[in-house]
């Protein structure tokens, strides 16, 4: 076991606990803000285990999680503007909590969690079949096409997963107003879905074909 990568781990891992945490209960002014600690809780727990999980069985693949540096100059401006849609969406939701401009009945809230925690378990499921999957578009070496699973009913089951994540975030957090503003999420990933089409086309064997076997990208029979 590498001591390094799991310091590394930590060290993102709670980073990422205490940003999420100022973005959502300060702009909140209070942290008695019962939806934020749920959305913390279903966003981060899981996300801890998992990281054990990789650490333990296949480091690799939590070393190319954690080292995300995109070089495809498209992509660069695809992740700028979805950092500023994320930025936005949880200030508001704090905004939203603290001057109560929406509120949502709680049923919708848990509803909106259960989805979230069942796009969870899909995502890890595509990382379970598809060891090659990076946070950046690349073709890496000895890399062959995945057709079976989840890969065998649509192209990018990744991408499948974090629209439903990414959509039902605000809706746990109570806040309509920022479930608008994540809608942007959905241009956003099909420029990076184009993108990322014509560098496996051109890098990868076999891809074309696949793109000829599976016809869907994300959503079956619809796109």
């Amino acid at each position: 076991m590498e001591k390094g990568l799991f310091k590394q781990g930590i060290i993102k891992f709670t980073a990422g606990v205490i940003l999420l945490g100022l973005l959502i209960f300060v702009p909140a002014g209070t942290i008695h803000f019962p939806n934020g600690w749920l959305f913390m809780g279903i966003l981060f727990i899981p996300m801890f285990i998992a990281g054990l999980i990789m650490y333990k069985y296949d480091p690799e693949l939590l070393k190319k999680r954690l080292n995300a540096k995109e070089e495809e100059s498209e992509q660069k401006e695809v992740i700028a503007w979805s950092g500023m849609m994320f930025l936005s969406a949880f200030i508001i939701a704090g905004l939203n909590y603290r001057f109560s401009w929406f509120v949502m009945p709680q049923w919708s809230v848990y509803l909106a969690a259960v989805i979230f925690l069942l796009s969870y378990a899909l995502y890890g499921e595509v990382l379970r079949e598809n060891t090659y999957l990076s946070r950046t578009i690349e073709v890496q070496e000895n890399q062959k096409v995945i057709d079976t699973g989840l890969y065998g009913i649509v192209r990018h089951p990744m991408y499948m997963a974090t629209i439903f994540l990414f959509l039902s975030m605000p809706l746990v957090l109570g806040s309509p107003l920022s479930f608008l503003i994540m809608l942007g999420y959905i241009p956003l990933i099909a420029k990076r879905i184009r993108n990322e089409e014509e560098v496996l086309e051109n890098g990868l064997e076999g891809y074309k074909e696949y793109k000829e076997k599976v016809r869907y990208k994300m959503i079956p029979y619809i796109w």
